[in-house]
């Protein structure tokens, strides 16, 4: 389930006072802790209510009043979203969070709607639908797309190709030898070991990625699109969406180079590869 831990505003947290060194250390350590645990998923501090705004709705009409408020504990000084098992678990986390005050606070657990709640009233599904077909535009919009090349065998000579005939500026280049992890068994060819896993190069204002990949004689025309997300959500929405009418071929999966990577072919016979950015190899 998710949820939304809401650190309450205070008359200290109203006045726009930041926190101490030493608070923003211990809440620095605690997000990293959940992180760790893949439970948060976004958190953010809010600025006093004196730089907000409140729209008033009444009818069709609308009315725009400047901060500060009064109501000082009904107001928000931050938040997360967490993904947890059960409240009991958000509760433990909180309990765990250093005091964002200097003095008493408050922290909210809110649980979020998710589309199974709305069944009663959604019974043929179209609006769960049209939900995730918005989802997974968001999603897209958060992306980038980037060409990567396989050249079955000759990928360093097409590197230096580029080089002297366009002016390609080469980049980073890893062998299969040099894998932090060694792949899986029979998946690269003998004679592999020393041609290029992954490299990237620049021609004008774009960056290429490119591999040997791991069939001989492969033409380059066996490229996929690079589909880079901020996200696991995102990275697991957009490719079942890819994966609709296609061909998965490579689960969704944690890398030495990406916390969640996998390879789908679409119903056009496009190919992508989905990931969300991690720690890069070593050069």
């Amino acid at each position: 389930m998710r949820v939304m831990v809401m650190v309450k505003a205070t008359e200290q947290s109203e006045t726009g006072q930041l926190p101490s060194e030493q608070l923003l250390k211990e809440m620095m350590e605690f997000n990293n802790q959940l992180v760790e645990a893949g439970i948060m998923k976004a958190g953010e501090g809010l600025k006093p209510s004196s730089e907000a705004v409140r729209v008033h709705f009444s009818g069709k009409d609308r009315s725009v009043t400047d901060g500060p408020f009064a109501e000082t504990k009904e107001l928000i000084a931050g938040y997360w979203i967490w993904e947890v098992d059960s409240m009991e678990q958000a509760i433990e986390w909180v309990k765990r969070c250093p005091n964002p005050m200097d003095d008493d606070s408050d922290i909210d657990i809110r649980p979020i709607f998710e589309m199974e709640d709305f069944a009663d009233v959604d019974p043929d599904g179209e609006i769960t639908r049209g939900e995730e077909q918005l989802m997974n535009t968001v999603a897209g919009r958060n992306a980038t797309v980037e060409p990567y090349l396989f050249f079955g065998g000759t990928c360093e000579e097409a590197l230096e190709f580029y080089r002297t005939a366009i002016g390609a500026r080469i980049g980073m280049v890893l062998r299969f030898s040099e894998s932090p992890e060694p792949a899986p068994e029979g998946m690269v060819p003998p004679g592999f070991e020393n041609r290029i896993m992954h490299c990237d190069f620049t021609v004008g204002d774009l960056t290429i990625m490119a591999s040997d990949g791991c069939n001989e004689g492969e033409a380059p025309t066996g490229f996929r699109l690079t589909l880079t997300v901020p996200t696991e959500v995102d990275a697991r929405r957009l490719y079942d969406a890819l994966a609709d009418g296609g061909t998965a071929d490579m689960p969704l999966t944690k890398t030495f180079f990406s916390p969640c990577y996998g390879q789908v072919t679409d119903r056009f016979g496009v190919g992508w590869m989905v990931m969300v950015p991690g720690q890069a190899p070593p050069e």
